[in-house]
């Protein structure tokens, strides 16, 4: 919250009970307003890792993603590669993370239709919390963090990937 703070990113907090899947958050996320997210920890065959942020409703076809981003054929990455990456473990993966990429060895992958709402909810880097931003304020933490970052459109069958923050229009 204080790097939040320091980026000038407003920010609201609801706890809650722990939540593990998008699924079995259904109930609260109802009561809440904006996007709601599911957040993918992937790495490939030689050791590059991806983030993907998306709604959560998304189908992300993680058999065709890795060629849009440049990566071999990815999976799930292990929960020891996610806490040394992102300082998290798995149910509590979120874009907010990145604050622990101090290597910046974690491509991000960013649904188009998330950015799309007008506020985002993200996982404060453990999932008893729901923290929500406006979806403007994505652009200003990811240039804070610094490190490789895409828009995805997952409305097809292959993915289509673009350089993140999009330019402003």
């Amino acid at each position: 919250f204080a790097h939040l703070d320091r980026l000038g990113i407003a920010h609201a907090t609801t706890r809650h009970r722990p939540v593990f899947t998008v699924e079995e958050g259904a109930d609260l996320k109802a009561q809440m307003p904006g996007g709601h997210t599911k957040n993918l920890f992937l790495a490939d065959r030689a050791g590059r890792l991806a983030l993907v942020c998306a709604l959560g409703d998304t189908r992300v076809a993680l058999n065709r993603l890795h060629r849009a981003i440049g990566h071999d054929r990815m999976s799930f990455g292990a929960p020891d590669a996610l806490f040394a990456a992102l300082g998290v473990r798995p149910g509590s993966v979120t874009l907010f993370a990145l604050i622990n990429d101090a290597a910046r060895a974690v491509t991000l992958v960013l649904d188009e239709a998330l950015l799309a709402h007008e506020i985002v909810n993200f996982h404060p880097l453990s999932n008893d919390a729901t923290t929500a931003i406006a979806a403007g304020a994505i652009a200003p933490f990811v240039a804070a963090w610094g490190g490789r970052a895409f828009a995805a459109d997952f409305s097809g069958e292959e993915p289509r990937v673009r350089p993140f923050p999009l330019a402003q229009s």
